[in-house]
C-alpha cells in the first residue's frame, strides 16, 4: 500500500521538541493519541485527549517505567501485516488494535555519560522499550510510519503517510538505534570495562555536511561527526569565507593538532601545507611568531593553513593578510582582527574556543582493502632524555631539541626538522629515506636564508630532530654538513654505536628519546 491514513499514533519521547505541535495537528485530523509517562502529561497539559499506554495494554506501567510498552498489544499493533489474513485474525482474537504511527526518541544515554553521571544513572538511561518499538515499526514500514527525528514531524502532520516516506523513516530509525547501541557498547567497552581495543569496535557517525568533493574532484566526500568527543576543527565556528573543502578540513586539523602541543606555551604559530608543517615558531608576540614561522618556507606558506594558540589581534592579522592564506584557525579573534580578515573574502576564519588536549586518548582509523587498521592516538610525551655523546647539550640546544621533536611528531615520515631559538629552520618530510629528508630540510633552510637576505641559514647552530632512529650515520652527517650542533632521535638502531661515534667525531651533542613518532 502506498498512502496510509493515520488512525492511531503512539507518542513516547524524551526530547519533547515539536511534540505538542505534532499532537495538536494529528488530533485535528481525528487521530487517536496513545502515550506514556511524561509525554502523555505534556500533551494533556496542552489540552489534548490522550489514551494511556496502560489503558491500551491492560497493564500498569511498572518497575520504574522499565516495563510499559513491552507488550503484545503494542508490538502486535506494530508488526501485524495488514493484508495477511492470519495476522488480522490474531489481532481480532486478542483485541489488538493497529498502530499506524510511532513517534519515539530515546533516553539520553550519551548525554548522561557526557555530564559525568554515576554508573547506576547511566544504566537507567539505557532505553529498552523505545528501541524495541522503533525496530518493530521500522520493520513493518509497509504500513507503519516511525519517526525518530523531530525534523520529520511536519511530514505526517496532515494525518497520512506515503510508502516512500515510510521507507525513508525506517532507514533513519535503524540508523538511530544502531548509533544508540554503538554508544552503549562503547561506554561498556572503554569506560566500564577499561578495554583499549575491544573485540567489536562500534562506530556511529552522523553526517555534519556534504563537501563539494574529496581530495580530488572525482571523489565524493562528507564531514561526519561523532556522538560525543573533543571539540576540534569539525566543531569550529566559521566566521567568513566559502565552505571548507575536504583538503581544508584535513590541513586545518593537522595545523590545530600541532599548535595544540603548545597549548600552555608562549605565543605559537603553525603554518601547514598539504598536512605537513612548513613553518612553526614561538616568540614573545603572536605577530613575531608568525613572521618567524613564515620565514622558514615562505613559498610553501602561500595558500596554506595557519593555526595559532592565542586569540588573534590586529597586528598579527595584518601580518597574515600579507599573503594568500586559505584558512586561519584560532581560539578567538578580537574585533580589530576580524575586521582585517573581513577584507579578505576568500579567507576562512575558524574559531575553536579552546584547543584540544594533545594528551587525550582516542583511536585512529584507517581503511585498507578488506579491513580497517585501528590504533591509539599518538599522544606520547617526552620523558627523560638520555645523553649518548661525550658532549652534553647546552640549555638552549636542549630547548631547541624539544621544540624540533614536537614539530617532527606532526611531520610525515621520514621526518627531519631543524630548529633554532624556538623556530623551525628547515623541514624535510615524506621521503623514502632519512638521508633525503635531511638534505631537503637543509636545502630549504638555505633557500629561506637567500630569500630573507640572511648571511647564513638558520641550520647553523641548530638542533635537528629525526622522528625515527638514524639507520646509518649518513643522515646525521648531512645534518652536520648543514651546521646542526645538537641531535634528538629515538635511538634503537643496530648501528647506534656507529651513529654515536660519528656525532662524537663531529662534536655534536645527541640525546635519545626512546620513543619514535612515525606518521604516514
Amino acid at each position: 500500500m502506498d498512502q496510509v491514513t493515520i488512525k492511531r499514533a503512539l507518542l513516547s519521547v524524551s526530547d519533547k521538541t515539536g511534540i505538542l505541535e505534532l499532537g495538536q495537528a494529528l488530533a485535528a485530523k481525528g487521530v487517536e493519541l496513545v502515550s506514556t509517562g511524561g509525554t502523555a502529561k505534556a500533551l494533556r497539559e496542552a489540552g489534548l485527549v490522550v489514551r494511556d499506554i496502560s489503558d491500551l495494554t491492560g497493564f500498569p506501567e511498572m518497575m520504574d517505567g522499565r516495563v510499559k510498552t513491552l507488550h503484545p498489544k503494542v508490538h502486535g499493533g506494530l508488526l501485524a501485516v495488514r493484508d495477511n489474513a492470519e495476522h488480522v485474525a490474531a489481532m481480532e482474537e486478542h483485541a489488538i488494535g493497529a498502530i499506524d504511527l510511532v513517534v519515539v526518541n530515546l533516553y539520553p544515554f550519551a548525554q548522561t555519560v557526557a555530564r559525568g553521571a554515576e554508573r547506576d544513572e547511566i544504566i537507567e538511561n539505557i532505553d529498552i522499550g523505545g528501541p524495541s518499538m522503533v525496530r518493530s515499526a521500522a520493520k513493518n514500514h509497509d504500513a507503519v510510519a516511525i519517526l525518530t527525528d523531530p525534523a520529520d514531524y511536519p511530514l505526517v502532520a496532515e494525518g497520512t503517510t506515503t510508502l516512500a516516506d515510510r521507507r525513508r523513516f525506517a532507514a533513519k530509525a535503524y540508523a538511530a538505534t544502531a548509533a544508540y547501541d554503538a554508544a552503549i557498547a562503547s561506554w561498556f567497552a572503554f569506560a566500564d570495562q577499561g578495554e583499549s581495543l575491544p573485540v567489536t569496535l562500534p562506530v556511529a557517525l552522523t553526517k555534519g555536511q556534504e563537501l563539494r568533493y574529496g581530495e580530488n574532484p572525482h571523489q565524493s566526500a562528507a564531514l561526519y561527526l561523532p556522538q560525543t568527543g573533543t571539540p576540534g576543527i569539525a566543531q569550529a565556528q566559521q566566521l567568513q569565507g566559502k565552505a571548507l573543502s575536504y583538503n581544508n578540513f584535513n590541513d586545518a586539523d593537522a595545523a590545530l593538532e600541532l599548535v595544540s602541543e603548545f597549548k600552555d606555551g608562549p605565543p605559537t604559530v603553525v603554518i601547514v601545507k598539504h598536512a605537513n608543517p612548513c613553518g612553526v615558531a614561538t616568540a614573545d608576540t603572536l605577530k613575531q611568531a608568525y613572521l618567524d614561522a613564515l620565514a622558514c618556507d615562505s613559498v610553501s606558506a602561500f595558500g596554506g593553513i595557519i593555526a595559532v594558540n592565542r586569540p588573534l589581534d590586529r597586528e598579527t592579522a595584518e601580518a597574515m593578510a600579507g599573503i594568500f592564506t586559505e584558512v586561519v584557525v584560532a581560539p578567538d579573534a578580537d574585533a580589530d582582527a576580524r575586521a582585517v580578515f573581513a577584507a579578505k573574502k576568500n579567507l576562512r576564519l575558524l574559531l575553536t574556543g579552546e584547543l584540544p588536549d594533545p594528551t587525550r586518548p582516542g583511536l585512529m582509523l584507517k581503511s585498507i582493502a578488506g579491513g580497517m587498521l585501528v590504533q591509539s592516538r599518538d599522544n606520547g610525551r617526552l620523558g627523560d632524555l638520555k645523553v649518548v655523546t661525550q658532549r652534553q647539550p647546552t640549555e638552549q640546544e636542549l630547548a631547541d631539541c624539544r621544540f624540533a621533536w614536537t614539530v617532527a611528531k606532526h611531520v610525515k615520515s621520514n621526518a627531519i626538522v631543524y630548529a633554532k631559538d624556538g623556530a623551525t629552520a628547515g623541514i624535510g618530510a615524506g621521503q623514502m629515506n632519512r638521508l633525503e629528508s635531511a638534505r631537503i630540510a637543509a636545502w630549504k633552510a638555505k633557500d629561506a636564508a637567500e630569500k630573507a637576505g640572511w648571511a647564513t641559514p638558520r641550520t647553523i647552530g641548530a638542533a635537528v630532530a629525526s622522528d625515527a632512529f638514524f639507520p646509518f650515520a649518513d643522515g646525521l652527517l648531512a645534518a652536520v654538513e648543514a651546521g646542526a650542533t645538537a641531535v634528538i632521535q629515538p635511538g634503537g638502531s643496530i648501528r647506534d654505536e656507529e651513529v654515536i661515534a660519528a656525532a662524537d667525531e663531529a662534536g655534536l651533542a645527541m640525546v635519545f628519546t626512546g620513543m619514535r613518532h612515525f606518521r604516514h
